[in-house]
């Protein structure tokens, strides 16, 4: 008689089986196609406890077992100040999926909270800190964080929107201030709407935004401009089903050739400095 398989099974085979199209497939295009992974990287795969962070650690450690070449992976899980029930629920998950993380904690929430300002994008920037200095701790050169597809066509249009900044969500990047470390994006082609379809599929649940701040908005509902920006995709897929991929494929596209001035490092440039060279035939 067939063995059952385990709950960790079920979810592993659920992954590579069920959802091999829309999540290993554009998964491991993207470490393919972006060039993330090298033989002999360690990378330090960052869990919030949400579930984009949880599923990347399962693709990591399902990729892992069968790559081609060697890479080491090491999960961990900064715990910046979540109160019992959500330390709870990140510890139970990560028993069901089998993914041997360490925690670590700091008290970036309390500090957040006392500075007042923006205290999402100041919370945003110490969190990654912290990953960066643990991940350099454990000898990785790599830190991999959950962003995913529809993250990508977020930002590009709110910093276009709001930003006054034609300005993407690269899939990986040199770290300014930890030479040697990069941040890669493991689920820059999976879609949101696949991964809570994988969630749902087997019964499982993760914290949101577990900031005190925000606890009590919604449980953690996106709020502000990300939620305005959110509804309005939505509003145009109605009547242009395709234009996240229109999004997607306008930042893998872009002419400099047609936009009067542009940055590269940080330099300011003007079409004014090619002009003579340049020629269109279409205006």
């Amino acid at each position: 008689m067939a063995r059952e398989l385990s709950r960790r099974e079920e979810i592993e085979r659920s992954i590579i089986k069920k959802y091999r199209k829309e999540l290993w497939s554009p998964f491991t295009y993207a470490v393919n196609h972006y060039e993330l992974l090298k033989p002999g990287d360690r990378v330090a795969a960052c869990i919030s406890g949400g579930k984009d962070s949880m599923l990347m650690a399962k693709l990591l450690q399902e990729l892992s077992r069968h790559s081609e070449y060697p890479f080491e992976v090491k999960y961990i899980v900064m715990d910046p100040g979540y109160n019992a029930e959500n330390r709870r629920k990140i510890e139970e998950n990560l028993a069901i999926l089998g993914v041997p993380a360490e925690i670590f904690e700091s008290s970036i929430f309390e500090a957040t909270a006392a500075a007042g300002g923006n205290p999402c994008y100041l919370c945003a920037r110490m969190r990654r800190g912290a990953l960066y200095a643990r991940a350099r701790e454990l000898g990785c050169n790599k830190i991999a964080l959950g962003h995913h597809f529809n993250d990508v066509i977020e930002t590009t249009l709110m910093a276009l929107l709001f930003g006054a900044q034609l300005q993407a969500m690269m899939p990986k990047l040199h770290s300014a201030n930890f030479p040697g470390m990069e941040l890669i994006r493991p689920l820059y082609c999976v879609h949101e709407e696949d991964i809570v379809a994988w969630a749902r599929y087997n019964d499982l649940t993760f914290i949101r935004c577990a900031c005190k701040l925000t606890a009590g908005i919604a449980s953690g509902e996106l709020t502000g401009k990300r939620r305005e920006t959110k509804e309005l995709i939505a509003q145009l897929k109605k009547t242009s089903p395709n234009v996240e991929k229109s999004i997607f494929n306008a930042i893998h596209e872009l002419s400099l050739d047609t936009f009067p001035a542009y940055k590269t490092g940080g330099v300011e440039h003007s079409f004014l400095e090619r002009y003579d060279e340049i020629k269109i035939d279409k205006e």
